[in-house]
């Protein structure tokens, strides 16, 4: 069976070495981005450009978005010029942007009745994992669809899992941000706590990796906060934007999100005070702050 044309729509920090890697793994590659750059650089690896989101429907048979916000793939694949007045009947759609349930389930209500498939299927991995495609995918639609779009997933990631019908990858999105959001503010409080007392942070990072604290956010953000390294894998302001969901899915469903609220606030924080940009592991600066105390390797006397 031949691979379909892809079109692939959001070329920014995770969307473009995914693109690069369905390239390389041989598929056509049709793209749009906002801006010029990235998409002149796919056009040297041999994907085609294309002038808007419909034209990128109309000449694919899988369509692919990967933006930074719910309104974002509103207007993208439901406005003027989008991804639904180009797509012909029986074109899937993959959303791999991180959105709001809610609007993830509009949309697949109004692409069942134009006679479309369509998939949520956020990510997790930030930009190593996009680059090595080792992304943690989570999908929600219909098996029909999951299993049309895998042999994509495969190339694009290693756990892929199909969580239930549309939204429900989003929702398993939120809940991951919750996951990641609160552990890097407790990271930062742990290694910030431990310069304070006058204890090198870097020892303490080693050994709690051995014990019950260990985790993938003490080994590689625990990392980056010691090497004083925010040159952003995943922004504080769009991991800001995730809790916000997470609250308003929360809000929505009944359930009390109370740390979360407490690490949105941090983060809101963080881009009120012009930090928005920095890695999601930059939230320590604000734990140093409030702390009156700098984080960093520290040398035995």
């Amino acid at each position: 069976m031949s691979q379909p044309v892809i079109g692939f729509i959001g070329l920014g920090i995770m969307g473009k070495p995914m693109a690069w890697n369905l390239l390389k793994a041989g598929y056509t590659l049709v793209v749009h981005n906002r801006s010029r750059a990235a998409v002149n650089e796919l056009e040297k690896e041999g994907a085609k450009a294309a002038g808007s989101p419909r034209e990128v429907a109309e000449r694919s048979e899988v369509v692919i978005t990967m933006l930074p916000d719910s309104p974002d793939v509103e207007q993208v694949v439901a406005g003027d010029r989008g991804v639904f007045q180009g797509a012909k009947p029986g074109t899937l759609l993959i959303d791999m942007s991180t959105i709001s349930p809610v609007v993830a389930r509009r949309l697949a209500a109004e692409a069942e009745e134009r006679k479309l498939e369509i998939l949520d299927a956020p990510v997790s991995g930030g930009e190593a994992g996009a680059i090595n495609a080792t992304l943690s995918i989570m999908i929600g639609g219909k098996t029909s669809a999951v299993e049309r779009a895998m042999p994509i997933f495969q190339v694009l990631g290693k756990n892929v899992v199909h969580i239930g019908e549309a939204g429900a990858g989003q929702v398993a999105k939120a809940a991951n941000q919750v996951v990641v959001g609160l552990t890097i503010a407790a990271v930062s409080e742990a290694l910030v706590l431990a310069t304070k007392a006058g204890v090198d942070p870097a020892k303490v990072r080693q050994v709690l990796l051995g014990g019950f604290a260990q985790s993938r956010i003490l080994d590689a953000h625990g990392q980056k906060m010691l090497e004083r390294n925010f040159k952003p894998g995943f922004r504080i302001r769009l991991h800001e934007k995730d809790l916000s969901i997470a609250l308003a899915t929360g809000k929505e469903y009944g359930v009390p999100l109370l740390l979360t609220a407490v690490v949105d606030q941090m983060m809101n924080s963080m881009k009120a005070t012009g930090r928005g940009e920095l890695d999601h592991s930059g939230l320590v600066t604000l734990i140093e702050e409030w702390a009156g105390t700098e984080l960093g390797q520290r040398k035995d006397k």
